[in-house]
C-alpha cells in the first residue's frame, strides 16, 4: 500500500511555482510563530503563568516549521530513504506538544487578575 502511494506521488508533476510558495509560506509561518513566542514570553511576567504556556506552544510550532524545513532539505539530498521515512514519522510531534502546552495554558486561566501584583499597576 505504501509503495503504491509513493509510486503515485512520484508520477505527479508539481507546478513551477510550488516550491516558491511552499518555502514562502513556511518562512512566514516560522517568522509569525517566532514573533508570537517572543511576545508571549515578554508578556508572561505581567500576566502570569498562562501566557508562558502559550509562548511555549508557539515555540513548539516554530520548531515544527524548522523540522519541516530540515525534512525537505534532508529529502532533497535523498541518500537514505529509510531514515527519511523514520524522520517523517515524527512530523506531527511538535504540533502535538504545542497542543498540550496550549491546553495547559487554558487550564491555568481560571483566576482572572483584577488586582495588581505587589501593589504595582498592570499595563
Amino acid at each position: 500500500m505504501l509503495l503504491s502511494y509513493t509510486a503515485a506521488l512520484a508520477q505527479v508533476r508539481t507546478p513551477s511555482y510550488f516550491p516558491w510558495i511552499a518555502f514562502g509560506l513556511l518562512s512566514l509561518g516560522g517568522l509569525g510563530w517566532l514573533i508570537a513566542a517572543a511576545l508571549g514570553f515578554a508578556r508572561a511576567r505581567a500576566f502570569g503563568e498562562s501566557p508562558r504556556w502559550f509562548a511555549i506552544s508557539a515555540v513548539c510550532l516554530l520548531l515544527y516549521h524548522i523540522q519541516i524545513f530540515v525534512f525537505v532539505i534532508y529529502g532533497i539530498s535523498g541518500q537514505n530513504p529509510e531514515s527519511l521515512l523514520a524522520m517523517g514519522a515524527f512530523f506531527n510531534l511538535f504540533v502535538a506538544l504545542g497542543a498540550v502546552c496550549a491546553i495547559i495554558g487554558f487550564m491555568r486561566m481560571n483566576d482572572p487578575r483584577t488586582r495588581p501584583l505587589g501593589g504595582e499597576e498592570l499595563d
